[in-house]
């Protein structure tokens, strides 16, 4: 975890008044598990710090950095790796199937609505 986000945490965490074991409590995890993602030795995945911010009430913009480079894999093939604002995606192949599929049938559909549209 970047530097700035682990102090912006800290802060947002002792600003509500939560100890380390309370927010442990909270999201149903040890101390020692919410202490490691805290201090840097456990990444924290998104949808974690959405939890965190849920936990802390607070937008996730207060806790999040959107330049941080977070990276979720789906459990699956991979077969790309995508970057939107420096959030990593891994895609698997099923995933990639399912789309070009999808993106090949629309091509289809618009090609027959251009083509019912030059008839007339």
């Amino acid at each position: 975890m970047d530097h700035k986000a682990k102090e912006k945490l800290i802060e947002v965490r002792k600003a509500r008044g939560f100890t380390q074991k309370e927010m442990a409590d909270k999201l149903c995890m040890d101390v020692s598990g919410y202490t490691k993602r805290e201090n840097g030795q456990t990444k924290i995945r998104f949808g974690q710090w959405v939890e965190l911010a849920k936990t802390l009430n607070v937008p996730i913009d207060d806790i999040y950095e959107e330049d941080e480079k977070q990276s979720w894999t789906f459990k699956d093939n991979a077969v790309g790796n995508y970057c939107a604002s420096n959030i990593y995606i891994t895609v698997p192949e099923s995933v990639m199937e399912s789309q070009q599929k999808y993106i090949h049938k629309l091509e289809e559909e618009n090609n027959e609505l251009k083509q019912l549209l030059m008839k007339k």
